[in-house]
């Protein structure tokens, strides 16, 4: 598995990682905790070592067995983990740093660590991102010994950007084939700042793999049903934000720029041609899918062509109606 530096941690990632809001079920099913651990296995053996978590994942049982399999391990993996989502109700004014140190305290005890490697903030409303006295806080909890690094997990651009004013390590932001905005004024201004760049919603919640069509459906408690217009969270983090029947029609014709229906190894290639990126973090309900998305770290660079290509989708049925609003 091919290694990049992820930002001031100056950790050698792999280039893959594994995303676990999902782990080890599908959105909306109960946990399995028998599933998540074959899968963190499979991530091991395939030399993933970074993996990405929240607090609230599958209700705290993702950091759990997260814990629970690191304790068997001799190589550990970089954990990634969130926090700040669990704040009921979900305000800027609930972004203190009592409230993050106490979500932090409550990580460190499911993972079974000491100290965190690096906790981001879990997307919090964007007047969260000038307040002084929080991103001070954090450094105090650095100097603590609680956590490692800090960063932020954004939904905008400007907020990664705002947040480049203060002592962040890293920066997790929406970037796939249907979001490209992050490569026209984030990416520079990360690179410039050392700062890592952690590739989240790489597939667009399975749009971008080739596998769904018009007659796909999904689980009553998945929010690829629910929240298609942001009805329950930012409608960004579902399909990226794109309109789901116009975003199949972007899809046929990636199958006809890549030859292919199955459009995962592409994806992923296509955001590791941006050296901002550190890594990118897909998610798997099954140990297949874990497999299938390491495949991408062997695919030969995609061509000129290819990537203009992909542009030129994105330009002609994405820009429009999403651009401007991440």
């Amino acid at each position: 598995m091919n290694k990049r530096k992820l930002g001031k941690t100056n950790y050698m990632v792999s280039e893959i990682g594994l995303g676990t809001w999902q782990l080890g079920t599908k959105w909306g099913d109960p946990f399995n905790e028998q599933e998540a651990m074959k899968i963190l296995q499979a991530s091991h053996d395939k030399g993933i070592n970074i993996i990405d978590t929240a607090d609230i994942y599958n209700d705290g049982n993702s950091e759990k067995a997260i814990g629970k399999f690191i304790k068997e391990q001799k190589d550990k993996f970089f954990i990634v983990t969130k926090c700040g989502r669990g704040l009921n109700p979900h305000t800027a004014e609930g972004y203190t740093v009592e409230n993050m140190e106490k979500f932090i305290d409550g990580s460190l005890m499911r993972l079974g660590v000491e100290k965190l490697d690096l906790v981001l903030l879990h997307c919090p409303p964007s007047s969260v991102y000038k307040k002084d006295e929080l991103f001070t806080g954090l450094d105090k909890l650095v100097q603590k010994g609680k956590i490692e690094n800090y960063g932020v997990s954004i939904e905008k651009v400007s907020e990664g950007l705002q947040a480049m004013e203060y002592g962040i390590s890293a920066i997790e932001v929406i970037f796939n084939m249907f979001r490209l905005k992050p490569i026209e004024e984030l990416f520079p201004k990360a690179k410039e700042n050392d700062i890592g760049i952690i590739a989240r919603v790489p597939l667009a919640s399975g749009l971008l793999t080739g596998r769904y069509n018009e007659n796909t459906s999904f689980g009553k408690n998945d929010h690829r049903t629910y929240n298609r217009n942001g009805e329950a969270f930012d409608k960004g983090e579902t399909f990226s934000g794109v309109n789901y029947e116009l975003g199949l029609q972007a899809v046929d014709e990636l199958k006809k720029l890549f030859n292919t229906d199955d459009l995962i190894p592409y994806a992923l290639r296509w955001i590791l041609m941006h050296d901002a990126v550190s890594t990118v973090i897909p998610g798997a309900s099954r140990c297949e899918q874990v497999i299938a998305n390491v495949e991408a770290s062997k695919l030969e660079k995609l061509t000129e062509e290819q990537m203009k290509g992909v542009l030129d989708i994105y330009n002609k049925y994405i820009y429009n109606s999403v651009h401007k609003n991440w």
